[in-house]
């Protein structure tokens, strides 16, 4: 996965995979829509995406992740579940873990993102082992 992508790139790829799971095609609107911002903002964002071959768009407008563009996206959906789930376990506020994940999830290392689910792993490990005794 390449380090260089910026945020913004990261949500827009994060986004396109998760209309892809929805809806099964992606085109430029639903992106809009979701994202709340406007249709040439979009527009330069995708002309970006194409260009670094995160996307490919064909001639009707629909939008695929390339191999590199799913990468990032399958990472960056993963953070964002991994560390919304974990706040929520924590006891914060569903809205407030998921917009925290969101802010957390580009900011992070690879490094303690594997570290942090490695340790909930040897906690779920010690609960499942006390409930057993």
């Amino acid at each position: 996965m390449s380090l260089s992508v910026h945020k913004s790139s990261e949500d827009y790829l994060e986004a396109i995979l998760l209309i892809q799971q929805k809806r099964g095609c992606v085109r430029s609107i639903d992106i809009v829509n979701l994202l709340g911002f406007s249709k040439p903002s979009v527009s330069v964002a995708m002309k970006k995406l194409r260009e670094n071959n995160y996307i490919i768009m064909d001639g009707e407008g629909y939008i695929t992740l390339t191999d590199s563009g799913m990468e990032i996206a399958q990472k960056i959906l993963e953070k964002h579940n991994f560390i919304a789930e974990l706040l929520i376990s924590l006891g914060v506020n569903e809205s407030t873990a998921y917009e925290d994940s969101c802010k957390i999830e580009h900011d992070i290392s690879e490094e303690s993102f594997i570290a942090l689910k490695k340790l909930t792993g040897i906690l779920a490990d010690k609960a499942a082992n006390k409930t057993n005794e």
